[in-house]
């Protein structure tokens, strides 16, 4: 009951400005940019709460590591406009993932400087990030820690987005092919869910083959399916 009460709590604007830790002429400042969301207003008192509270404290830690105001107006405009985890996850869908919460400040410390509020964008489009309150969710702890890792290895985090946006069609079409060679021999949702480890296992292989060809070929890239095609001819 104590905890939520908590959660429950609301704040004047000098109280707030205390608790996080700034002046009161700059909780206004934040206002007017709308990097918080607005008050709730009875007459002419301002209450905040406990959401507004944790936009301040992530302020001041994107300050810290170096991010802009106008940078963070823009991340913060769009987590406003990101979409639900809810809808993004989709409730009760089937999914061999495993969902990761983040505050915008752990986000940042994953990517650094290349959190920017464009691949913020183009990752909550993209599908890999939704807003869930204050926090951030990533769909897939896989696909976190693996975009993270090229990042480190000196990838643009724009340029794996880029790639992951064509992973993403190519993808689709493969689960498509595959839903429809069992359904068109009269299976069912539950064989499809049950086959699936099949099908994941043909594309696993199919990729170390295409990615053993590339390295025949030098590592070249950017021939689409030729290496494939110059493998059969050969």
């Amino acid at each position: 009951m104590a905890e939520k009460a908590e959660q429950k709590r609301e704040y004047r604007m000098e109280e707030l400005a205390e608790r996080a830790g700034i002046t009161v002429r700059t909780l206004r400042f934040y206002r007017e940019r709308k990097l918080i969301p607005p008050p709730r207003r009875e007459g002419r008192i301002a209450w905040y709460d406990e959401t507004h509270l944790a936009r301040l404290r992530t302020i001041s830690a994107l300050l810290e590591r170096g991010h802009t105001l106008n940078g963070i107006a823009e991340l913060a405009e769009a987590f406003d406009h990101g979409r639900n985890v809810g809808e993004l996850l989709g409730l009760g869908a089937p999914t061999e993932e495993t969902p990761v919460r983040l505050t915008p400040e752990a986000l940042a410390d994953y990517f650094g400087d290349q959190a920017t509020p464009e691949n913020f964008a183009a990752s909550l489009e993209l599908g890999y990030l939704g807003t869930d309150g204050s926090e951030i969710v990533h769909i897939s702890r896989r696909l976190l820690d693996v975009t993270a890792a090229l990042v480190r290895e000196g990838i643009p985090l724009a340029a794996v987005l880029d790639a992951g946006r064509r992973v993403r069609a190519h993808t689709e079409s493969l689960a498509g092919l595959f839903a429809d060679l069992v359904l068109a021999q009269g299976g069912t949702a539950e064989d499809l869910q049950r086959l699936r480890p099949l099908a994941k296992s043909v594309v696993e292989a199919e990729l170390s083959m295409a990615m053993d060809r590339r390295l025949q070929q030098g590592g070249q890239g950017g021939q689409g399916g030729q290496g494939g095609q110059d493998t059969q001819r050969s």
